[in-house]
């Protein structure tokens, strides 16, 4: 493939993307199931100031509105999340049609607007139903999924043509089971390897599923975090690859090698189990791509204090860092798809996530608001991408996050990913500078960056 040096290939795909419980708001209506999310943030003191995804960006109302503004911004793609219980308000078993009813209507939108959809099966937000019969530590979920998988297949893959089976698994099972800072809210060394494990296993069991009836691509997406040792001593280089173990290749490995990385072992001590030969078989199922979620790096250095990885961040100085304290670093990005590229037999790739959170306001004054920072973020990034694609990586498209301010999890609302300003008291939409700046990179293909 033939990278020119002042745009992108005429095929590369420009999108934003979102995540169903984090902008779609009424979360029980029309028959929908509770999932884990809005039990979590209805518990007293695990979201910052108590908040919910009750209302959220209200897009369930307002999708057509939303999808007005992607046709505007010249989106070519629009990366979505289903949420699972509304489908299966029980998780498994009876189909609710109001459900599948929402996301059809989405879905015909955007194509009627000439914006190609691009589904994620789960994006954390398992339904209540399962949790309370074990959730990702129940080895029947992988069934389950692949049900839930088929369903949606069946009924939108002559319209969808990229998929994904889950969104960031390590946040599910090192934030949900391991540290308890996610829903379900677990915190247990042991049971973090088991979720891990069963998230795999429904991977595989629902891309089998969709070789069976499914006739475009589906792909895994993981967030990747770049980890560097701090100094050159052995113990730090230790700590950094018990951090990359965990968190970078932990999902990964399985899916293309067909293996876990030993230092997991070293990581979880008696923890880690021996899984049998037949479920990893399972897992490592041929996907048609990777899709990389990429935010900041990681300086790393070896602390016997810090469980479990015995490993912990340093926080670089004289550089400039977003308002979650991430380090803008966007050589890690070319570094990280270099990484896959030559670690993982190059795949083909998706950044299925990139973006920044900054100190907007809540009210915007005036038709936009300013973010020069987050412009200069995106500036940078998607220069990133282009020099590994000009290195050889086959990149394929791009997804902006995230299309609008959203409820950031365990955050809140208090911080702002979105090029579309949210003013959640009056649900006014407003775009941001990175907004029109992004609108201009699609407009001519990269050109404007160069």
């Amino acid at each position: 493939m033939t990278v020119p040096t002042n745009r992108f290939p005429d095929d590369f795909v420009w999108g934003c993307a979102t995540s169903a419980y984090q902008i779609e708001g009424s979360p029980l209506a029309d028959g929908a199931g509770m999932n884990v999310w809005h039990r979590f943030s209805h518990t007293r003191g695990r979201v910052v100031n108590d908040e919910n995804g009750d209302i959220a960006c209200d897009h369930y109302r307002r999708y057509e509105s939303d999808i007005e503004l992607m046709k505007q911004l010249g989106l070519q793609a629009y990366r979505f999340s289903i949420a699972w219980s509304r489908i299966l308000p029980e998780g498994t078993g009876r189909v609710n049609p109001a459900g599948l009813g929402f996301y059809e209507r989405l879905v015909d939108r955007l194509l009627e607007k000439g914006i190609q959809p691009t589904a994620t099966l789960f994006h954390w937000d398992l339904p209540v139903a399962l949790d309370d019969r074990g959730g990702w530590l129940n080895r029947d979920i992988a069934g389950w999924f692949a049900d839930y998988a088929e369903s949606v297949f069946r009924r939108f893959d002559d319209r969808i043509k990229l998929w994904a089976t889950l969104n960031e698994p390590w946040v599910v099972s090192d934030n949900g089971y391991l540290h308890g800072t996610a829903a379900p809210g677990h915190r247990s060394l042991f049971e973090a390897p088991i979720a891990t494990h069963n998230l795999m296993r429904a991977h595989g069991a629902a891309v089998q599923a969709y070789r069976a009836t499914g006739r475009h691509q589906i792909g895994l997406v993981v967030n990747i975090e770049p980890k560097y040792p701090a100094s050159t001593s052995s113990e730090d280089v230790a700590a950094t690859r018990r951090a990359e173990a965990q968190m970078n290749r932990q999902f990964i490995e399985p899916a293309m090698l067909g293996r876990y990385p030993e230092e997991l072992r070293d990581v979880f001590g008696e923890a880690w189990p021996d899984w049998p030969a037949s479920d990893v078989e399972q897992i490592r199922q041929p996907i048609d791509f990777i899709g990389l979620n990429y935010y900041t790096r990681a300086v790393v250095r070896n602390d016997p204090g810090a469980w479990p990885l015995r490993a912990a961040p340093v926080r670089q100085s004289q550089v400039a860092h977003t308002e979650m304290g991430w380090e803008v670093f966007p050589q890690g990005l070319t570094d990280t798809l270099l990484w896959i590229k030559d670690r993982y037999g190059a795949p083909p790739i998706y950044v299925t996530e990139n973006g920044a959170a900054f100190a907007d306001p809540a009210t915007a004054a005036g038709d936009v608001l300013d973010d020069p920072r987050r412009v200069e973020y995106f500036r940078t990034h998607i220069r990133a991408v282009h020099d590994a694609m000009r290195a050889g990586v086959d990149v394929r498209g791009y997804f902006a996050w995230s299309m609008l301010d959203n409820f950031e999890w365990a955050l809140g609302y208090s911080k702002r990913f979105g090029i579309i300003h949210v003013d959640y008291a009056t649900q006014k939409r407003t775009p941001k500078a990175s907004a029109t700046f992004y609108s201009g990179v699609i407009a001519s293909n990269g050109a404007v960056l160069f």
